[in-house]
């Protein structure tokens, strides 16, 4: 895999590491079809009870890796309706890496440190636990670019923040360091830095992995089941507008700003 590595450090426990290609471990291409397969690999190894997700280097993810992606985004902006359905299809496929991790047998541990941003909360709202760094930084950030947020974070976060909190993260887009994160609820555990983060994270998979497994998958299974139709409706519903917003002329801007780095000017158009 270019974007993903596993690793093994304990047993019965994995660490699914974010690779990039793409600073800060952008996801671009790679990823998105790299993710579903990882997480089957992990799936099926009879040995597993438990995976942490991490970032390498100085962050968890910056998110959509905007630039590596706007080839395949190109064909589908100027295809009207075709692309928009097209547009609609990409966000399923895209979605199918984060599913899978809330589908898994396998309780999925984040450890965050430094900036995760926008699809970076998405893929850790996927995940069971998360555990960050006191560096740490969120923030959902689609609304800059003229997006909506379709992989699962509008539709996963209310069940961990709560209502109120998801639309300010994802009206304003503004960023939360990680005393806030924690306040909120989206994490559960804060650490004083990488290392310290690391230990904890595999000392909590640790203890899960000591508990019956097949008790621990079904505590998993029901809880997810218990909000999965309506995940999957407002992933679909967001989809849907995005494939609207992403032939807007609001979106342009926002990609032209992102490339030349400057604030982008929206009209409404």
């Amino acid at each position: 895999m270019q974007s993903l590595r596993i690793e093994k450090h304990s047993p019965g426990i994995a660490e699914l590491v974010l690779l990039g290609p793409g600073r800060g471990n952008a996801m671009g291409p790679d990823f998105w079809r790299e993710l579903p397969e990882a997480i089957t690999t992990l799936e099926v190894d009879p040995e597993l009870r438990a995976f942490i997700v991490r970032g390498s280097g100085e962050h968890f993810s910056y998110g959509l890796d905007l630039a590596a992606m706007g080839a395949e985004l190109g064909t589908m902006l100027g295809d009207a309706a075709r692309g928009r359905a097209a547009i609609v299809d990409q966000a399923r496929r895209m979605e199918a890496g984060f599913g899978a991790i809330a589908r898994s047998r396998l309780p999925a541990i984040a450890a965050i440190d430094g900036w995760c941003i926008g699809a970076g909360i998405e893929m850790i709202a996927a995940c069971d636990l998360r555990l960050a760094s006191r560096r740490a930084r969120f923030a959902l950030r689609e609304v800059k670019v003229g997006i909506v947020s379709d992989l699962g974070g509008i539709a996963r976060l209310p069940y961990l923040v709560g209502e109120g909190w998801t639309r300010q993260l994802a009206l304003t887009g503004e960023e939360i360091d990680a005393d806030t994160a924690q306040r909120m609820g989206l994490v559960t555990q804060l650490c004083p830095d990488a290392e310290a983060l690391l230990g904890a994270a595999r000392s909590l998979a640790s203890r899960i992995a000591a508990n019956p497994p097949m008790v621990v998958a079904a505590i998993k299974r029901t809880m997810s089941e218990r909000i999965e139709a309506q995940v999957q409706a407002g992933n679909r519903a967001a989809a849907i507008q995005n494939g609207m917003l992403l032939q807007s002329e609001d979106f342009a801007e926002a990609v032209r700003a992102f490339m030349e780095k400057r604030e982008a000017r929206f009209q409404g158009r």
